[in-house]
């Protein structure tokens, strides 16, 4: 593979490590201790600020802010990073906050995402892989979510909160609570639980048996009316013939903030 190729109007500082065949477009501005792997594409009129370790073979197009100081009050300078991985395609006017010194000291990404023009992942979150950001989708700080999720345009998550796997969030959703694995939320002023994302389960490869094991433990925690407690009892039970169901006990039982129902 080639030398990175960066174009006579870029600033790229000479702290900066370049992969193999990395292009850096015009005016755009790369900083001390960002590291970019091979392959990887910037646009025009980026901004990448270190410590800041992106993969390889990203896109990154034109406008994008990656790697800021965090927005947050508590932020005294600490040295403190953001790490992306593989294969992502990072769309115009992006921002990407670096972590804090309270909430683990690093912000991460994952692999083969799509973050569509204007959204925000601010400090201390964590994201899987194989997940879609429709345009302006916003996730506040230490907020995790799980691999192939999918925020609709204009979705909004609070801070702290976790969006297990195969979630899809509706376009103008605002959360304030955990989404468990495999549901579907829609806009109600705040965001409700409105079933479980079967198309998309379908669209992976999810059989119908697995589905259904789904299903029912949704029935269990959102439709029954029961509380929690006997909820969580019922999905106890539908654990045993289901390793789905059992990634949502685990995704319950880990929470620390209010389940969304």
């Amino acid at each position: 593979m080639s030398e990175a190729a960066i174009h006579a109007t870029a600033v790229v500082d000479p702290g900066a490590k370049l992969g193999a065949g990395v292009r850096i477009g015009a005016f755009t501005i790369i900083g001390p201790e960002v590291e970019i792997g091979d392959g990887t594409v910037i646009g025009p009129h980026c901004s990448i600020h270190g410590p800041t370790t992106i993969g390889r073979d990203n896109r990154v197009h034109g406008h994008a802010a990656i790697g800021g100081e965090p927005q947050d009050k508590k932020f005294r300078g600490e040295r403190v990073e953001l790490i992306i991985g593989d294969r992502n395609t990072i769309r115009e006017f992006v921002t990407i906050n670096r972590g804090t010194g309270d909430g683990g000291g690093a912000t991460r990404i994952g692999d083969d995402n799509w973050l569509l023009a204007y959204t925000h992942v601010a400090h201390d979150c964590i994201v899987g892989n194989h997940c879609v950001f429709s345009n302006n989708a916003t996730l506040a700080g230490h907020v995790e979510v799980g691999d192939h999720v999918i925020l609709s345009g204009f979705v909004g998550i609070h801070q702290f909160c976790r969006i297990g796997a195969h979630a899809f969030i509706g376009m103008g959703a605002f959360v304030n609570g955990d989404v468990p694995p495999f549901v579907m939320v829609a806009q109600d002023g705040y965001g409700r639980p409105r079933g479980i994302n079967a198309e998309g389960l379908k669209r992976r490869g999810f059989d119908a048996e697995r589905t259904t094991a789904i299903k029912r433990a949704y029935r269990a925690l959102y439709v029954s009316g029961e509380p929690l407690e006997a909820a969580r009892a019922r999905l106890s039970e539908l654990a045993h013939d289901s390793a789905d169901v059992r990634a949502m006990l685990a995704f319950i039982d880990a929470g620390a903030r209010p389940l969304l129902r």
